[in-house]
């Protein structure tokens, strides 16, 4: 894939006190552009199908998806593998339980190893549950420019991002479990056209702890803090009509300077009757 060409050339602030009405009118007005309040609050389900394109190491993994959604607060994405002997993957949530279709069978533990601690698989799917609802909430910002009772979001105006491209206006979005976005809506279009953030970092362990020494003749583990992650962004484009609203067709997701993925959209459909065995969450 090629390489990302960096679209912000510089950030102006405003004023703290000018910040959020700002914020209710720049996300009104690419509402609008999307297709209207009334329109989008119309949406009760959507399925998106399509395919992405995924870096992994040196190889490009094709990926065909079906996203169905019934909102407010059910999501899922089904993935199938045609390159890869691998049965196909559903991730998602139904309310407040994880939707995840086949459950992962918990690694054995390799020989002189220590054993997990106690609620590490407990832990390890909560994780996946926060995942999902922020990937729904991401895809529902660049769909719909506004997100669900599932997981709600405030809204601060930042400032105007210039860049070769035009002016972009600048949106803090905040959520549960310290979700935070910068949401970049553009100047004469007003449709949404990338959303930034960054990744959370490896968890610290407790004040004073030593680091757990690795194997004979492994390195050690680097002195000091660790690196910040880098940040990660979500490019939205070619908007087409679909029943009356603007809907993006193509997503691309990059880490840092890299591009990680690109995603192309072959149909939405609105208001269809959705698959309820998508969002089962107890199929193992």
């Amino acid at each position: 894939m090629r390489r990302l060409i960096p679209v912000i050339a510089g950030l102006v602030l405003v004023t703290p006190a000018f910040a959020q009405t700002n914020a209710d009118k720049v996300m009104a007005d690419a509402r609008a552009a999307l297709g209207g309040d009334a329109k989008i609050a119309g949406v009760k389900t959507f399925i998106a199908t399509g395919r992405t394109r995924q870096v992994r190491g040196e190889n490009l993994v094709p990926i065909e998806f079906e996203i169905q959604a019934e909102l407010p607060d059910k999501y899922s994405r089904r993935d199938e593998f045609p390159a890869q002997d691998a049965g196909p993957v559903t991730a998602g949530f139904a309310g407040d339980a994880l939707v995840l279709i086949p459950r992962p069978a918990p690694p054995p533990p390799r020989p002189g190893a220590p054993a997990p601690p106690p609620g590490a698989p407990e832990a390890m799917l909560r994780q996946r549950l926060n995942t999902a609802k922020q990937d729904f909430a991401r895809l529902m910002l660049g769909m719909f420019a506004t997100t669900t009772p599932a997981f709600p979001l405030t809204y601060s105006y930042v400032g105007q991002a210039e860049a070769p491209q035009g002016k972009a206006d600048v949106i803090e979005a905040k959520g549960p479990n310290n979700f935070t976005a910068r949401l970049f809506i553009a100047g004469d279009t007003k449709l949404p056209i990338m959303l930034s953030w960054q990744a959370p970092g490896p968890p610290a362990g407790p004040p004073g702890a030593k680091p757990v020494p690795g194997p004979p003749g492994a390195a050690a583990p680097p002195a000091g803090p660790p690196k910040p992650m880098p940040e990660q962004r979500l490019f939205f484009a070619d908007y087409r009509d679909v029943d009356g609203l603007k809907l993006p067709f193509r997503i691309r997701r990059a880490t840092g300077a890299e591009t990680t993925e690109e995603t192309t959209f072959d149909r939405y459909r609105i208001n269809v009757r959705v698959d309820p065995r998508r969002f089962d969450t107890s199929a193992q």
